[in-house]
């Protein structure tokens, strides 16, 4: 019952904290007016997500919580904890099977015992990193999605060229008790359609 509790307080700090990005078009979490991808993209990228996230939700209710993903320009990238490395391969194989996908990028971590000090530090890292980007007048904030966990970062979006990039990953390797910055960061240029 006391976990319940720690993980429910957890849960609504988190949601809070989340407040700071927009939506943007169908939830896809980037403005439609920064995103360099073309209108058909976004919504195909969101489609993809959404057929991803339902197909794991069937799989398991509680991949909802701890199973996040993103689909950027047909690129699925997935973050979150499992109990062992064969849900791990279930989640991979699903990801692969998905209508669209150009490749899959995958760093759930094996789940260990809950601690609340790391989880802690986790979201104060995230909060200080997402803070960074927001202030940065250089940096499209909004284009970028941040997961922590065990101290290392895990940065996904898309930079209008190397210096933003380079910038991002400055930013988080700026922060104060960051062991490791995982950028997976598509360029504009990388793009397969963009804005005009």
């Amino acid at each position: 019952m006391k976990n319940k509790k720690i993980l429910l307080l957890l849960l609504l700090f988190n949601i809070s904290c989340v407040g700071t990005g927009s939506s943007g078009l169908f939830g896809t979490g980037v403005s439609v007016a920064t995103d360099p991808r073309s209108l058909g993209t976004q919504i195909d990228d969101s489609i993809m997500q959404k057929n991803l996230t339902t197909k794991l939700t069937i799989l398991d209710k509680k991949y909802f919580i701890s199973v996040k993903t993103k689909v950027l320009d047909g690129r699925i990238f997935i973050t979150g904890k499992v109990d062992n490395p064969e849900e791990k391969l279930k989640i991979t194989k699903i990801a692969w099977e998905t209508n669209g996908v150009r490749s899959v990028r995958n760093h759930i971590k094996i789940k260990e015992s809950f601690n609340f000090k790391q989880s802690a530090k986790d979201i104060l890292i995230t909060s200080q990193l997402r803070t960074a980007l927001i202030i940065n007048k250089n940096i499209k904030s909004n284009n970028f999605k941040i997961d922590t966990y065990k101290k290392k970062i895990y940065i996904y979006g898309i930079a209008k060229d190397r210096d933003e990039l380079k910038l991002v990953i400055d930013e988080a390797n700026l922060i104060v008790d960051v062991e490791k910055v995982i950028a997976s960061i598509l360029l504009v240029e990388d793009l397969r359609i963009q804005k005009d």
